[in-house]
């Protein structure tokens, strides 16, 4: 250890709120969290062990007792994730057994265990405000879930399933982006026929930086998704499309025995706490309430679907023969979005690349703050503080009383150090304190369509949903208003945590909203009336295609964790192929493995694990909630302050259903989003 920083010299102990990423290096990691697992343990000891106790020094001190431990995994982890090298692999593998290790013994600390279980007898406790009592009661809890309650012997299984669960999950994460990263196929400009000429330009740039002849094709998102929409080639399509199903199967980065390992530690962990299922453990605290009632709701929402969904791809079918001839060979799925678009383009007039210009990133993200301040009467406005990359920016966010109530950073194009998505994050979690609030900062991560040359970035409608979708989830932290951290900001159950971020989606196709945000990156002009005529005539295209592909990830899902049994024969990859088959428009090729790269399911211990129904969930309660703004005015500050105050700033001070129904006067109609999709 002698060759390591010294504490007083290691960023990662020294934070403040504005975070030195300049100064963070992979060796810092490991002596950073060796340092404060044992601060942290001494001060675990000292609480299980108090004389007396009551909420200040009790309860509030366990509720940070993590706090900056967290956020130091949390900076290690999101450095491995925006700027992966082999150094910040090894710091992540290095901190992993040991972090996962320490929350497995908090949750199992018996002195604490009885401590709490003693303090939740006395009158004190019995007289808690509701914040507070929530805080014990989902606690005690919590640790029942954790296993508090186990036998020694049991108690040092479930240590060991935690720190595997920790290892392979991160393993199956790396093997995805390390794969992503590896591919690259070098083509000549003639068989790119057919695509935008922004992303020819983009990738014949890529290839120029690198030494190389042509244009460089990757499976980053804003290569692969317009070469399968726009490239006439159609044996171009076809090998992209197939190299995107080689992640996570190829040798030496082969997650799909992983997947099996993964369920099958999963369930045992579930059944040695004395659930049926992952699912069941998992849900128990979530509006679902359990396995069998997620996948109920999947279910339902299929069958209302499945008719809109036939008749789409009929629609789709008879389109292509007229175009190809009755005897043209049947669609395959790398044909799908390119005779789609074709489709869209001739029924609506509408070409989806026509709106790019009118979506420049910057002026995006102006707009979005100006529409945020008109509606929940903040400010945000562009700051300085150390990035981890030149792309990287800064911000603040004022109240209407001038208070800083948050900062955050964005990184929003690809690398090929960086992992895929977009994604939101939370380094430091503030609120309420006595003299005032202690500030939130957060961060927001995309893989944007990149600036190229002289031409800003211009973003598809899809790409700017994903920015206001983030920035929803930035607000739902900068907005908490809880006392407590462990109830604050986005710290909810998870198929309440995709309402914020997803309403927020709703003002993108809001012409009002729209004129603050889509202007022509070189004259100015607003969109066009008849454009956005057509954005919206278009706008619900094949819905029901959109909605099958959201249910067969969930419904896979769930239906890995709820009926597939890993201890038996049955291959999970071969489940899941033949659920997300009866979802697909297509045939799926038998070696199909889509699940050996679904990292929301398996990159991270729990993760979206018996959760991806979450999406459609929020979705429901979304088109509900926004129904609202739309009777009394997008832009009406009183049911934006109304919202704020009984959803955004309320974090998990109390049940989401009831949160929902503070806001709307009643519980959420379930058929609101198929109304809004045009599915009903």
């Amino acid at each position: 250890m002698s060759n390591n920083p010294v504490p007083s010299e290691n960023p990662l102990l020294n934070l403040g709120f504005k975070i030195p990423f300049d100064r963070i290096r992979p060796e810092h990691a490991e002596p950073a969290v060796d340092t404060l697992l044992a601060l942290t343990q001494e001060k675990l000891d000292a609480l299980a062990g108090a004389p007396a106790r009551n909420f200040e020094n009790f309860m509030a001190d366990l509720d940070t007792l993590t706090e900056q431990l967290s956020t130091v995994g949390t900076i290690v982890h999101h450095l491995d994730s925006v700027m992966s090298s082999d150094e910040w692999k090894a710091a992540v593998e290095a901190i992993i057994p040991k972090t996962s290790e320490f929350y497995t013994k908090l949750s199992l600390h018996p002195g604490l265990w009885q401590a709490l279980k003693a303090y939740s007898e006395t009158d004190e406790a019995r007289a808690l405000d509701p914040v507070q009592a929530r805080l014990l009661k989902l606690t005690i809890d919590e640790f029942r879930r954790g296993g508090a309650d186990l036998p020694e012997d049991r108690k040092a299984r479930l240590l060991e399933l935690n720190t595997r669960l920790a290892q392979v999950t991160n393993t199956f994460a790396k093997n995805v982006l390390d794969a992503t990263a590896a591919y690259e196929l070098l083509v000549p400009e003639e068989r790119l026929a057919g695509v935008p000429q922004r992303v020819k330009d983009a990738t014949r740039r890529d290839a120029e930086g690198r030494g190389q002849e042509g244009h460089r094709l990757t499976l980053h998102q804003p290569v692969l998704q317009p070469i399968l929409t726009y490239a006439d080639d159609r044996e171009l399509r076809r090998e992209l499309w197939e190299a995107q199903q080689q992640v996570g199967r190829q040798e030496g980065r082969d997650n799909r025995p992983l997947v099996r390992e993964i369920l099958q530690l999963r369930r045992e962990k579930a059944q040695l706490l004395g659930f049926r299922n992952f699912a069941d453990l998992v849900l128990e605290e979530r509006m679902a309430g359990s396995g069998d009632r997620a996948l109920a709701f999947e279910r339902d929402l299929d069958a209302k679907t499945r008719p809109a969904f036939e008749r789409e791809n009929a629609e789709l079918d008879a389109y292509y023969r007229g175009k190809a001839g009755a005897d043209a060979p049947a669609l395959e799925a790398w044909d799908g979005a390119y005779w789609a678009e074709k489709q869209r383009q001739e029924k609506y007039d509408f070409d989806e690349e026509a709106l790019r210009p009118y979506f420049p990133m910057p002026k995006v993200l102006s707009g979005l703050f100006e529409l945020v301040g008109r509606v929940f009467g903040i400010t945000v406005t562009e700051a300085q503080a150390p990035g981890w990359h030149p792309e990287v920016q800064y911000y603040d966010i004022h109240d209407e009383a001038g208070t800083h109530i948050a900062s955050f950073y964005t990184d929003w194009y690809p690398r090929d150090t960086k992992r895929g998505g977009a994604w939101m994050n939370a380094f430091i979690t503030g609120g309420p304190k006595e003299d005032g609030v202690d500030p939130h900062l957060g961060l927001m991560c995309g893989n944007m369509t990149p600036p190229s040359g002289d031409t800003p970035s211009l973003l598809s409608v899809r790409e700017v949903e994903t920015v206001f979708h983030e920035f929803g989830h930035l607000l739902h932290h900068a907005m908490s208003r809880v006392p407590v951290k462990s109830l604050a900001g986005t710290n909810v159950p998870w198929d309440f945590v995709e309402l914020p971020s997803q309403i927020m989606e709703n003002w993108v196709t809001e012409r009002e909203a729209l004129d603050l945000f889509a202007a022509h990156h070189e004259t100015g002009e607003k969109l066009p009336q008849d454009l956005y005529e057509r954005l919206i005539a278009a706008q619900n295209y094949r819905a029901a295609n959109m909605a099958m592909r959201q249910y067969s990830f969930g419904t896979a899902d769930l239906s890995l964790h709820v009926e597939y049994d890993p201890a038996g024969d049955e291959d999970p990859v071969v489940l899941a192929r033949d659920i997300m088959r009866q979802f697909n428009p297509f045939p799926l090729p038998d070696d199909y493995a889509m699940v050996a790269q679904f990292g929301h399911l398996f990159s991270s211990p729990v993760g979206y694990g018996a959760g991806y129904y979450s999406y459609k969930w929020a979705e429901v309660l979304d088109a509900d909630a926004f129904s609202r703004f739309k009777q009394e005015g997008i832009f009406n500050r009183e049911t934006g302050r109304d919202y704020v105050d009984k959803i955004l700033s309320r974090g998990n001070s109390d049940d989401p259903a009831q949160l929902y129904r503070d806001f709307m006067g009643r519980d959420p109609d379930a058929d609101a989003l198929l109304r809004r999709s045009g599915l009903k």
